[in-house]
């Protein structure tokens, strides 16, 4: 029996921390700019200063694998304990690693990430639903089973996505929606069938901030009373999206997107990354209102 769902996590994080999420990206040129090597330990060291940047400022992060993964074994040391010292500051951690795949091999990177225990244990990950929203049941299933939550691409800012994003399904039960509007309603359905008490649900959508939603077929004017979908919404800061404009961005569902920023943050260097959080913070407050 699970203490809480990754919904209902989210939603205390909110109400105690806002919607801010500290993005855990790594790039070459930020370990320059950070007087880091361009190394697995310069990686470990950032990622470790960000944690404790957040500690006690912001609820959530969301480290981006690929950048300790090109470091190889070494890398995922790194990240390991990266987790651990979030884990240890009671962050939610969402793992940016757009899983997926098919039966038995899907299912296996649900159980690396989302199982208790797991060396690579976090609170949410995120997925690829190329293959079909039903190609990921096993992940699913094993999120429910441990409390734990997935965020399925939906609408990605990338302008290579759009042409797959914005096309037509030709049948079945989301015939005639955009690719994107039928991820959007499979997740939301499958929220509603999980019931609940709380505001949010546990499978949420990657939305990007910086698009214009309605392009994509997607209209979030009303969200749902109970067991909204949660939105992790990448594009806040340095790619152009403003956090004043939540409400137009996404409409009623404002008050369940994740804000996703990185470079924004990050850029302010080691030694003022907690002022610039907090300043990140206290904006996304006032935009919640």
């Amino acid at each position: 029996m699970i203490d809480s769902t990754f919904g209902d996590r989210v939603e205390a994080a909110f109400g105690r921390w806002g919607q801010l999420c500290v993005g855990i990206d790594p790039h070459a040129w930020l370990l320059s700019d950070w007087n880091l090597p361009d190394t697995a330990d310069g990686a470990e060291t950032f990622g470790r200063l960000v944690v404790a940047g957040c500690a006690g400022r912001v609820g959530l992060i969301k480290p981006q694998l690929a950048f300790y993964e090109r470091f190889g074994s070494r890398g995922y040391l790194a990240f390991e304990r990266v987790l651990a010292d979030a884990h240890a500051a009671g962050l939610l951690v969402i793992a940016d690693v757009k899983r997926g795949d098919l039966g038995t091999s899907v299912a296996a990177y649900g159980e690396a990430w989302l199982t208790p225990g797991s060396p690579l244990e976090v609170d949410a990950i995120t997925v690829n639903a190329y293959m079909g929203v039903g190609s990921l049941e096993p992940v699913f299933e094993l999120a429910a089973a441990a409390g734990k939550g997935l965020f399925v691409l939906s609408a990605t800012s990338n302008p290579e996505a759009s042409a797959i994003q914005r096309a037509r399904v030709p049948d079945g039960p989301h015939a005639g929606a955009t690719v994107a509007r039928a991820v959007f309603d499979d997740v939301a359905e499958r929220n509603a069938r999980a019931g609940g008490t709380g505001r949010l649900g546990s499978i949420g959508v990657v939305l990007g901030a910086t698009l214009d939603l309605a392009d994509f077929g997607l209209d979030l004017s009303v969200a749902p009373v109970g067991g909204a979908t949660p939105i992790l919404a990448p594009g806040f800061g340095h790619q152009g999206a403003h956090v004043a404009d939540l409400g137009n961005l996404f409409g009623g569902y404002a008050h369940s997107v994740i804000v996703s920023e990185s470079r924004s943050v990050l850029s302010a260097g080691p030694e003022r990354i907690g002022q610039a959080i907090a300043r990140r913070v206290l904006e996304a407050g006032a935009a919640r209102g």
